[in-house]
């Protein structure tokens, strides 16, 4: 899949699924590549990655011909344009709350190389770039995708203005930040972080932004907010999903040789 495919799903409403990928293993690629994925995303806000570990990751992945989309650490556009150079064919820009945000990354995601003043009259509308500039910056960036987190209550609030603006491909919604914002930090099956997330869905499907959820909390609210709307679906992390069957097969296997219970903390959760 490339870039302007995995940005035609998310507009259209298809649902595309990844997951989390956290090891840089070059044994990784092949296995994830096997597993039926459309895309991967690869976190840097919350995950130490380095510049050139994360370029190797992303062209790996794409070979693959699955888009890496990544998460850079803050919501700046030379941030983007760092990861786009490396090779990733998405941005995910963490705890957005304006649509300002969104238009400036709009600038490095989808009008690059324009820089500098210049392409700040472009996105404030005053100025219009020449036909032949507006096409090379069109199929320059034809690959390129644009995803907001949304994970908190002003950006709840600010919504319809982050969805409009132009260039925006999708909304994903950070559950644990977004439920800290409510009040009822990590309560996922609390009414009114359910209420939260359905409304955010509702909203960005309304203005044909494709919307999901980095969720690792069951499969059956997964299921049901993709059934509400949700069609980017960001199940698990690798270091999850291996935590959840080592355990499973250790418990089991000393279960049956009578070796007593599996020792472990809590979950990994990103």
């Amino acid at each position: 899949m490339t870039g302007r495919e995995f940005s035609e799903a998310l507009r259209s409403g298809r649902r595309v699924y990844g997951t989390l990928i956290v090891s840089p293993s070059p044994r990784w690629c092949d296995v994830i590549a096997s597993c039926g994925l459309d895309f991967v995303f690869i976190d840097t806000e919350h995950v130490a990655l380095g510049r050139e570990t994360l370029s190797w990751m992303c062209h790996a992945y794409r070979g693959q011909g699955l888009p890496p989309l990544v998460r850079i650490p803050s919501p700046d556009p030379y941030a983007a344009c760092m990861v786009l150079d490396g090779g990733a064919c998405g941005v995910i820009a963490p705890y957005v709350e304006s649509a300002e945000q969104v238009r400036q990354l709009r600038g490095a995601v989808k009008l690059r190389p324009l820089k500098g003043r210049r392409l700040e009259r472009i996105l404030a509308g005053q100025e219009q770039c020449e036909d032949e500039l507006a096409a090379y910056v069109e199929a320059r960036n034809a690959d390129n995708v644009l995803v907001v987190n949304v994970e908190s209550v002003p950006a709840m609030e600010a919504l319809e203005e982050i969805v409009a603006v132009p260039g925006l491909d999708g909304v994903l919604i950070g559950p644990h930040d977004l439920s800290t914002s409510l009040g009822i930090p990590e309560q996922y099956d609390h009414p009114r972080f359910d209420e939260a997330v359905r409304h955010i869905i509702a909203t960005s499907r309304r203005f044909g932004v494709g919307v999901g959820i980095h969720f690792w909390g069951g499969m059956e609210q997964e299921i049901a907010w993709a059934r509400h709307g949700a069609n980017l679906l960001i199940h698990s992390t690798d270091l999850t999903l291996f935590q959840q069957a080592c355990r499973r097969d250790l418990a089991e296997m000393r279960a049956a040789l009578g070796d007593g219970s599996t020792r472990g903390g809590g979950e990994v959760s990103i």
